[in-house]
């Protein structure tokens, strides 16, 4: 099992989405995942924030699914915004979805490869292996 640690108390409000650092046990599998980005399958994007970053997770969630993760093995997320004005939005839906993994998390604020994609989700999960 993953053990989080945090070094002093996580800022309010951030308890259950962060964690300054995560240990993964030696016997563990390690999964990269991907930057997934806001893209529904027929490849159309939506123009809001929240749904791009509705659809990033849940993406992400699939490609979790596939190799037998869940969003709870996260232990490393990076998010990639274009606007910091997406920062409150961003804090709202990843209480909502993500909150069942506390991962160590970096934020860049930055242009992406499509200047219609308005995040993109990085992760890095791992799980005893079996």
């Amino acid at each position: 099992m993953n053990v989080r640690f945090n070094s002093m108390p996580v800022t309010p409000g951030f308890e259950t989405i962060y964690s300054d650092a995560v240990e993964v046990p030696a016997d563990s599998r390690i999964l990269t995942v991907s930057g997934q980005i806001g893209r529904r399958a027929d490849g159309s994007v939506p123009a809001s924030f929240e749904e791009q970053f509705r659809l990033a997770i849940a993406n992400l969630e699939a490609v979790l699914a596939v190799t037998g993760m869940a969003i709870a093995d996260i232990v490393k997320l990076t998010f990639y915004l274009t606007r910091a004005a997406d920062l409150e939005t961003l804090g709202k839906v990843r209480r909502e979805l993500l909150a069942v993994a506390p991962a160590v998390t970096t934020l860049v604020i930055s242009g992406l490869a499509a200047p219609n994609l308005l995040v993109e989700v990085e992760a890095i999960a791992a799980r005893l292996a079996r």
